[in-house]
């Protein structure tokens, strides 16, 4: 029985499409891109072999040339070590030019390069090192492998180049095989929706603050540097006064990190002052971000195109856009479907632009890594089920109503716990809020509010009466909980809330 789709249309998405063709099956993709990542990199290594392709903040700073020379070593040292083509490396060094090695010396071996979260704790790591079938494990007690210089000839589009795993925040991580086609895609469609100028080359250097073996900063930074020919500016760990510094110092004009790092940023008393001048494009995502937000980041970075991007690992990163022009308009949007992405809803009512949002191009994983159940459950005739529940506008906007398993059944009344949260992000005080159902005898669940600071304190009170103001009666929390850490979320900015409906206990009702 064939999936109930109701696709989007495009009549007004204000991206280019130019050289968008369709396959076989209908699968949207470019026809003009490079074949395999090697084929990109060494474009640029002919073209422009002194530029700066990876820098590391406090450390080695490589050029095309020299990235080439020691990535092709580090390949012959795994081909040295047995890796042959589809092995699986594991990349587990910090953020720096040591991981740009890794992942380039694994791609240019014909293997595929395994991005482990440091984060992980020790079982996670065994984990994941035993579910991908890991040959060499790159850890950061490890030596960057060396031998002869080689460069797999073997390599086509289709074939797998690196292996992510989710953030579990619903299980077990599961591996998500990301293609060459697919990463150089993403990179196609990101520089389309922020409007980067394709020839723009060494003046293109990101600063990338978000970890490496996430895909915001792989895919959409790391990636897209390296497919312009610029520069991939790396920080170990996120230093407000350092990344404060790094953006003139080391003439940054692209930047992407989550809005919590964003606000952090402009109270930061070292941002006061500073120049920001270079940075022509930023993007912020993974959570929901307060109009307000977006006014003191456009006041801050006058020159700067912002855009709101949303995305997934099993989509190599995006899936849609919202552009500057609407972004305040439309903070509560992320904005349209990218250029080579097709998107659709399976409608959960009568309205058939409310429902689950579908993604279907070759930026699309084709499976999980060794699961194949989990592969048909959410992968239905060539349409990726994201979990999000949306509604899409007469515009094509998608607006984020929740995910699937985070909406509050409150007496028969879904709420969801985004819209709630937005809310709560726009409250005096409150520097990072999550939203749960709290289980109720009566109503079957109610809704529930943590709250973080990094002020002084919140005012509970007069966060519940901002509610008041800007929510109907059944959507304002009746439980609240202040926290003295920030709320865990994973390298994407996204809640864990698994981790927090573990940890947090609530206290008597509101009302």
């Amino acid at each position: 029985m064939a999936l109930a789709v109701s696709e989007i249309p495009r009549s007004q998405n204000p991206f280019p499409r130019e050289g968008v063709v369709r396959d076989a099956d209908g699968v949207p993709g470019y026809s003009d891109l490079p074949a395999t990542l090697p084929e990109m990199l060494r474009a640029h290594v002919d073209a422009r072999p002194d530029v700066e392709a990876v820098v590391e903040l406090g450390g080695e700073r490589l050029t095309y040339a020299q990235l080439w020379e020691r990535a092709s070593r580090v390949a012959g040292g795994l081909r040295a070590a047995g890796v042959r083509h589809g092995d699986r490396v594991a990349v587990r060094y910090p953020a720096g030019t040591d991981w740009a090695l890794a992942f380039w010396g694994t791609v240019l071996a014909g293997g595929v390069a395994v991005a482990v979260n440091t984060r992980s704790a020790e079982p996670e790591v065994e984990f994941v090192l035993g579910d991908a079938g890991v040959k060499v494990d790159l850890s950061a007690l490890t030596p960057l492998p060396e031998g002869d210089p080689y460069v797999a000839d073997e390599l086509e589009p289709s074939h797998v180049a690196a292996l992510f795993y989710t953030s579990g925040t619903t299980g077990r991580p599961k591996g998500v095989p990301t293609t060459h086609r697919a990463f150089l895609t993403n990179s196609e469609n990101l520089i389309r929706c922020l409007g980067i100028p394709g020839d723009v080359g060494p003046d293109l250097r990101t600063l990338i603050s978000v970890p490496l073996f996430h895909v915001t900063a792989c895919n959409a930074q790391f990636m897209v540097a390296a497919y312009l020919g610029g520069t991939s500016v790396i920080m170990p760990a996120l230093d407000l006064p350092r990344l404060t510094e790094a953006l003139p110092g080391e003439r940054i004009s692209f930047m992407v990190t989550v809005p919590a790092v964003y606000s952090l940023l402009l109270r930061h008393p070292a941002f006061a002052g500073a120049d920001v001048s270079g940075v022509r494009w930023a993007a912020y995502g993974g959570a929901p971000i307060a109009p307000s937000l977006v006014r003191a980041l456009q006041a801050a970075f006058p020159q700067t195109r912002l855009v709101n991007g949303y995305g997934m690992t099993e989509t190599a990163s995006l899936i849609t856009v919202m552009p500057h022009e609407d972004a305040v308009e439309h903070a509560d949007s992320v904005g349209y479907a990218a250029p080579s992405v097709d998107i659709g809803v399976v409608p959960v009512g009568d309205d058939p632009h409310v429902g689950e949002l579908v993604v279907r191009g070759v930026t699309v994983t084709t499976g999980y890594w060794n699961r194949p159940e989990a592969t048909e459950e959410t992968i239905v005739d060539g349409w990726l089920h994201t979990g999000d529940i949306v509604r899409v506008d007469d515009a094509g906007r998608v607006h984020i109503v929740d995910r699937s398993k985070d909406i509050i059944n409150r007496g028969g009344e879904n709420i969801s716990s985004v819209e709630v949260e937005a809310v709560l992000l726009s409250a005096p005080g409150v520097s990072d809020a999550a939203v749960l159902a709290v289980p109720d005898d009566v109503m079957g669940e109610k809704v529930g509010a943590v709250l973080f600071t990094d002020r002084d304190r919140i005012d509970v009170d007069a966060v519940i009466a901002h509610c008041r103001d800007h929510l109907a009666d059944f959507k304002i929390p009746q439980y609240a909980t202040v926290v003295a850490e920030a709320l865990p979320r994973n390298a994407g900015g996204k809640l864990l809330k698994n981790r927090l409906r573990e940890q947090v206990r609530w206290g008597a009702p509101l009302r």
